[in-house]
């Protein structure tokens, strides 16, 4: 798993522990929900840190909680 997938399931994982849609995510991030789509999407590679850090704001979360989850472990190497 890269870790774009692993950003993308983690903040479907953290919405869905909330049960909050990704528009309500948008909304309490202060982002797009064009811009949240297109990371969850996968039409987004890779999601800047800036955009991170708002999604955790919205969340309540910090970045060390977000990178917590297990599905972090065992990143591919993104370098080949």
């Amino acid at each position: 798993m890269t870790i774009g997938e692993a950003c993308r399931q983690r903040i479907r994982q953290l919405c869905e522990e909330r049960n909050i849609t990704l528009n309500k995510l948008a909304i309490l991030s202060g982002i797009t929900q064009s811009t949240l789509n297109n990371i969850v999407g996968g039409r987004n590679h890779s999601v800047t840190v800036s955009t991170l850090q708002k999604i955790c704001d919205g969340l309540e979360i910090t970045i060390r909680d977000f990178f917590a989850a297990p599905l972090f472990s065992d990143l591919e190497q993104e370098i080949k």
